[in-house]
């Protein structure tokens, strides 16, 4: 699938934007600050309904204004569609699909997109509530009913743990443990679901990721990736704890087998849950293990390789997507990801992505990017959408142009050494 046109209204920066979009590559070239994110972070909105940059909706309404709008023409085939979500800054969101109300929830039903971004960084170095939010925002991608069921769970987990706060608070009393059953019931029938569904994704996920990891760092390192679940006595939330960190079984994950453990692992930690007030089990509290010739990435890789296995982390998620979703090709979106890369990375990277139907890339330095991806170049400036001067239809500086404030960045850039070094 591709986005044929994108229009925003009070979305960060921008008051109004209209934006022609082609298949294939598009890239949008500006100073930082300027804008170049915000489009592409629009897009992802649609496919993901959150910001790779952001935590909460509020920041994606500009300053001064009590909603965004997010209007996008996609095309799959010979079939396309206006999706449109209103982004409130306080109250629920609105959605809608060829000018008919939807739930919000629904419209990863009609986009598609992967995010290549500095963030991803955390995917190998950071807390596991990021790795979870990758698996479940792939996972909506892929079954977009699995967002309620994910919502249906945390509000859930919510719910019950404002019983375990009370029951602390009143000494567990009898009355409080008997509604404390009923919420049990209700966490595991979600709870097991999303854990059988995000064990069957990773096993799903872990072939590519080792292929896609070769791919990108052109090295035969053997990457990995594996559930880590807290049904099963490890608890990676927990700095302090003891238990083994236990990977995912060799046999796959059923959801009659999530809920027996889940629910004797609610058994097994009732008491350390009514001392601390704080449901202590669940997919909540997953993680995914990325490991590197057998040894944790997230310890051991070096810079270089920590960038290349989140890349093959995203390819992999691609992979994914163009075959199991009914809108074909996702949209790859590469956030300011060149800069980070040394010139072989780049090179094996836009290779990679480059017979995707359409790949939209934002970058500082217009010689970050390898040319088979600046066929298509737009120029970003202070919120303003301007044709680009400098690139003929081959995406080649024109050398008849006088130099602007951009090429002489590209001249400094040039000059410096490369800030990430090789994969060791």
């Amino acid at each position: 699938m591709h986005v044929d046109h994108l229009q925003l209204s009070d979305f960060r920066n921008y008051r109004e934007a209209d934006v022609d979009f082609a298949r294939g590559p598009n890239l949008f070239v500006g100073r930082n600050g300027q804008g170049k994110t915000n489009l592409v972070e629009a897009i992802g909105y649609l496919s993901t309904l959150g910001s790779h940059r952001v935590p909460t909706d509020a920041a994606l309404v500009r300053q001064g204004c009590d909603s965004a709008i997010v209007r996008a023409r996609l095309a799959h085939e010979d079939r396309s569609i206006l999706a449109e979500v209103q982004i409130n800054r306080t109250g629920a969101n609105r959605a809608q699909v060829n000018r008919s109300a939807i739930k919000p929830r629904e419209l990863p039903r009609y986009c598609t997109s992967v995010l290549f971004a500095p963030e991803d960084l955390a995917l190998v170095r950071g807390e596991p509530s990021g790795r979870r939010r990758m698996i479940d925002e792939l996972l909506v991608q892929i079954a977009p009913r699995m967002q309620g069921v994910l919502a249906d769970y945390d509000r859930t987990l919510r719910q019950r743990n404002t019983l375990l706060k009370s029951a602390r608070a009143t000494g567990a009393k009898a009355g409080a443990l008997s509604t404390l059953d009923v919420w049990d019931d209700r966490l595991v029938e979600f709870g097991a679901e999303i854990v059988a569904a995000r064990d069957h994704l990773t096993r799903r996920l872990a072939p590519f990721v080792t292929e896609s990891y070769a791919t990108v760092a052109g090295e035969r390192h053997q990457a990995s990736i594996a559930g880590v679940l807290s049904v099963r006595g490890a608890d990676p939330e927990d700095a302090a704890a003891t238990d083994p960190v236990l990977g995912t079984p060799e046999e796959p994950v059923t959801i009659s087998a999530a809920a027996e453990a889940f629910r004797a692992a609610l058994e097994r930690r009732r008491r350390d849950e009514l001392d601390r007030g704080l449901t202590l089990s669940g997919p909540h509290r997953d993680d995914v293990l990325f490991e590197l010739n057998g040894l944790p990435a997230r310890g051991y890789a070096s810079h270089g390789e920590s960038w290349s296995f989140a890349l093959a982390v995203q390819l992999a998620s691609a992979t994914i997507l163009r075959a199991e979703s009914s809108l074909g090709d996702p949209i790859i979106i590469l956030d300011d990801v060149f800069a980070e890369l040394d010139e072989s990375r780049r090179e094996r990277l836009a290779g990679a992505v480059a017979d995707y139907e359409q790949v939209l890339i934002t970058a500082a330095v217009h010689g970050d990017v390898p040319g088979q991806l600046a066929a298509h170049t737009v120029r970003i400036e202070a919120g303003a959408i301007l044709p680009d001067p400098a690139s003929d239809a081959t995406g080649e500086p024109d050398a008849t142009d006088e130099p602007d404030a951009t090429d002489e960045a590209d001249a400094d850039r040039a000059s410096r050494p490369d800030p990430t070094p090789a994969a060791s």
